[in-house]
């Protein structure tokens, strides 16, 4: 079997303290380019990122699936040789564990599977790590996905490996909160083949920008709930 070809989505705004310690972490034999995609940060989060030896590319438009797709884009205008096999995505505030990613990325490898999702609800997750509002708005979402499509997920966790063929084909649209919902529910409609992997996860870089609000949480609720009956 040839070696896959990996490349990592990191969306990142206003991470600068975190977002080197995140590339620093990648296993580097795994994966052939990071690509950082820095979201209106007001602060060093891209100089940090260049630094590490991370691809930046810049997404004025805020919003979590927004810098996601600015990285989709920019493996996409690849030559059609380049494309790579696999795209991994991971958050840029130090709350994965990037070198579980070997872990990761082996059911797509050994058992063919499209999608791998990084379910925190499985593995080690650090007190504190995911505030109550969080853990329940995982097990309401995914209670629901399991009702209206029959598959069984833990988590909406943002460490995920996925096959980019299948990822182009899902055609991602959504530019906040619902990216990661919207990835797990088209899965779900077009039968891909998913799994979940326990993951570790621990309290982040800095304070979150979403559930660290409380507008923040209200909005990222509605919006994951939103797109799971739009879908539908």
């Amino acid at each position: 079997m040839k070696r896959p070809i990996i490349d990592v989505i990191i969306p990142a705004y206003n991470e600068e303290k975190s977002i080197g310690l995140v590339i620093a972490d990648i296993p580097g034999e795994l994966v052939r380019e990071i690509i950082v995609c820095n979201n209106n940060s007001s602060d060093q989060t891209a100089m940090v990122a260049r630094q590490a030896g991370a691809t930046v590319v810049d997404q004025p438009q805020k919003g979590y699936g927004s810098a996601c797709l600015k990285g989709m884009e920019h493996i996409s205008r690849k030559n059609e040789q380049d494309q790579p096999d696999i795209v991994v995505f991971l958050d840029g505030d130090y709350s994965d564990h990037p070198e579980e990613m070997t872990e990761l990325i082996r059911p797509i490898l050994e058992d063919e599977v499209d999608l791998v999702i990084g379910s925190r609800a499985l593995g080690d997750m650090e007190r504190g790590a995911m505030m109550p509002q969080q853990v329940f708005g995982n097990w309401l979402a995914t209670n629901l996905i399991r009702l209206f499509y029959n598959y069984n997920f833990t988590d909406l966790g943002p460490f995920r490996a996925i096959r980019w063929d299948q990822l182009q084909a899902l055609r991602m649209e959504d530019p906040d909160f619902g990216w990661t919902v919207e990835m797990q529910v088209k899965a779900a409609k077009y039968k891909l083949k998913c799994t979940e992997i326990p993951v570790s996860y621990r309290k982040r870089v800095g304070v979150s920008k979403v559930s660290g609000t409380i507008r923040g949480t209200v909005l990222a609720g509605h919006k994951i709930l939103w797109t799971i009956f739009k879908l539908w």
